[in-house]
C-alpha cells in the first residue's frame, strides 16, 4: 500500500488485532470472571465474535450467550435482557479485576509491527494509539510490549463519549495530534476502524489478519489491505 501520493500528516492505530494479538487475554479474563458467577467456560469463537467494540460490549455479549446454553437453561435460569442485566454487573466487574491481571501475559505483537512503527516513526509521523479497550488497560498493555515509545497520544474507548465506529474518537483524536483528517490515517482490523474512518473523511486502510467479528476482511470498505505494517509505504 502506497500513499506516496497522498502525503499523510500522522497515523492513528487501532491495538487488538491489529499491533497486538490479544484474543488469548480476552478469553481468559472471561473465563476466569464467568467461573467468579458460576457460570460456564465461553469459546475462543464467541469471544472473538464479540471482540471490538468495547468491553461493555464484549461482556453482554458473551454474558447472552452463555445464559443461553441448555445446561445453563436447565438449571433453571430464564435467557432474557432481565437476567442478562441481572448478571451483568457483576460479571463485568470480575472481568476488568481479571483483565487488569492477565493484560499482555497471553498476548503476542503481530509479526512486522515493530518494524513498521520504526520506519513509520523515522519518517517523523506523529501516531496515537487509537482504541476501543480501556485507556488504562490499553496504555499498559502497549508498556508490557515495548510498544508505548512510539505514541503521543492513546485514547481508549472510555477517552470520548463515543466509541468506535462513532468517527469522534477520530475528529477527537486528530484535533489531538493537529492534523487534518484527510491527511491522517486510520489504521485499522475491522469493520469498526473503517467505518469510523469514512465517517470521519479519513483514509483507512485494514490489515488482513485481524478481528472483524468473525466476517471476512475484504469485504469491507477501505482503501486497502496490507498482511503486514511492513507493507505499508508512505
Amino acid at each position: 500500500m502506497n500513499f506516496k501520493t497522498t502525503p499523510l500528516q500522522a497515523l492513528m492505530i487501532d491495538l487488538d488485532g491489529t499491533m497486538v494479538d490479544t484474543m488469548a487475554d480476552f478469553e481468559a479474563a472471561l473465563n476466569l470472571a464467568l467461573a467468579d458467577i458460576d457460570l460456564p467456560k465461553v469459546p475462543r469463537d464467541v469471544v472473538n465474535i464479540a471482540v471490538g467494540k468495547g468491553s461493555e460490549h464484549l461482556v453482554r455479549t458473551v454474558l447472552t450467550h452463555q445464559l443461553a446454553l441448555p445446561e445453563v437453561q436447565a438449571s433453571g435460569l430464564v435467557c432474557n435482557s432481565t437476567t442478562v442485566d441481572t448478571f451483568y454487573e457483576p460479571a463485568f466487574q470480575r472481568y476488568q479485576h481479571h483483565y487488569g491481571r492477565v493484560n499482555g501475559q497471553h498476548a503476542q505483537v503481530y509479526p512486522g509491527v515493530l518494524q513498521g512503527l520504526q520506519a513509520f516513526k523515522a519518517k517523523g509521523l506523529p501516531m496515537a494509539c487509537l482504541t476501543n479497550k480501556p485507556t488504562a488497560f490499553a496504555k499498559d498493555l502497549l508498556a508490557r510490549k515495548g510498544l508505548d515509545g512510539f505514541f503521543g497520544h492513546v485514547y481508549g474507548g472510555d477517552a470520548f463519549p463515543r466509541k468506535k465506529p462513532d468517527p469522534m474518537p477520530l475528529l477527537e483524536t486528530c484535533k489531538a495530534l493537529g492534523t487534518a483528517p484527510s491527511h491522517t490515517l486510520m489504521l485499522g482490523d475491522s469493520q469498526n476502524d473503517a467505518q469510523a474512518a469514512r465517517a470521519a473523511a479519513c483514509p483507512v486502510v485494514l490489515v488482513t489478519y485481524g478481528y472483524n467479528h468473525g466476517e471476512p476482511i475484504h469485504g469491507v470498505d477501505c482503501d486497502g489491505f496490507i498482511d503486514q505494517f511492513t507493507q505499508l509505504h508512505i
